[in-house]
C-alpha cells in the first residue's frame, strides 16, 4: 500500500515539525510552503537536484540561514513543540542541540583533543579535566576514531586523512550531546572506503540521535535512511518510508528523478 505523501513515522515519535516554511533570499522564493514531520532516532534523507532547496531547509533547522544577508524565513519550525524561531530563543543553545557536519571536513586548526574539547568546554559540560578527558574519549569512540588517534591526541586534527577528519567533525558534533545531527553531503569529498565508514557510523548513531542527511547519491539515501524527502524547485514533492519512495513513488517527478530522467 502506498504511504501517504506526508507519511506516518511508524513507531518513532516526531522530533521536528515544519509547517508552511518559506525561505526568501531577497526576492528569490527559495523554499515554498514546506510541511514535514521528522521522526526521532531515525535517519531522514533529503534528495533532489542541485538548487532544489534541500540544503536551504537543512540550514533552517539550526538557523544557519540567519547569517545570510537578505534571507527571510517564515512559517513554523519546532523541535519537540518548541518554536526555534521564537524571538527569545538562544541560538547558541539551539546549535548545541542541533549539531552540523558539513560537506568538506572542517576540523579546527587545533589538536585532535582540542577539536573535541572545545564545545563541552564553552558550554560548561565538563567541570574537571577528568570529565573532559572522558567526553573526548567517548566522542572519539562513538565516531569510530579513538583507536586510530589515541596516541596522537595532541597532534593537529588537520593532519588526519579526509575520512578521519570527517569522523573527527562528527565526534566534535556529538561531544556536546546534541539531539539532532544535520549532515550536508558529508561524504561527497571522500573516497568509497571512507564513505562506507561514515555510512556505518550513521547507522550506529541513529540509535541515539535524530539524523538528517542531504545527499546527491540516491544509493546512499537508500542505504542509510529510513525516511526520504524529495525536493524539487523549492517544493517538498514527496516524503515517505525510503523503500516506498524508491520503489513506488507517488509523484511522477519523484519517479523521473529516481530513474534518471532529470536531475
Amino acid at each position: 500500500m502506498d504511504a501517504p505523501r506526508n507519511g506516518s513515522n511508524g513507531s518513532h515519535k516526531t522530533k521536528i515539525t515544519a509547517k508552511d516554511v518559506n525561505v526568501f533570499y531577497g526576492e528569490k522564493h527559495a523554499l515554498k510552503g514546506v510541511n514535514i514531520d521528522i521522526p526521532e532516532c531515525a535517519v531522514t534523507a533529503f534528495i533532489g537536484p542541485s538548487g532544489c532547496g534541500k540544503s536551504t531547509f537543512l540550514r533552517c533547522i539550526n538557523r544557519m540561514n540567519d547569517v545570510i544577508e537578505g534571507c527571510r524565513v517564515d512559517g513554523k519550525l519546532a523541535i519537540e513543540g518548541e518554536d526555534i524561531y521564537a524571538p527569545d530563543l538562544d541560538v547558541v543553545l539551539l546549535r548545541a542541540r542541533v549539531g552540523m557536519v558539513f560537506q568538506k571536513p572542517n576540523p579546527f586548526p587545533k589538536s585532535i583533543y582540542e577539536n573535541i574539547a572545545y564545545g563541552p568546554r564553552i558550554h560548561g559540560l565538563a567541570p574537571s579535566r577528568a570529565e573532559l578527558d572522558y567526553i573526548v574519549e567517548v566522542s572519539l569512540r562513538r565516531a569510530g576514531l579513538f583507536d586510530e588517534v589515541k596516541d596522537r591526541l595532541l597532534e593537529s586534527g588537520t593532519g588526519l586523512s579526509g575520512g578521519q577528519q570527517q569522523r573527527l567533525c562528527i565526534a566534535r558534533a556529538i561531544a556536546v550531546s546534541p539531539e539532532v545531527i544535520l549532515m550536508d553531503e558529508p561524504c561527497s569529498a571522500l573516497d568509497p572506503i571512507a564513505t562506507a565508514r561514515i555510512e556505518e557510523l550513521i547507522d550506529e548513531l541513529r540509535a541515539s540521535f535524530t539524523i538528517i542527511i542531504v545527499t546527491h547519491s540516491m544509493q546512499q539515501a537508500a542505504r542509510v535512511s529510513q525516511r526520504t524527502a524529495f525536493f524539487h524547485l523549492g517544493e517538498l514533492v514527496e516524503l515517505g518510508d525510503t523503500e516506498q519512495v524508491f520503489t513506488s513513488p507517488i509523484d511522477k517527478r519523484t519517479q523521473d528523478y529516481i530513474t534518471g530522467r532529470f536531475g
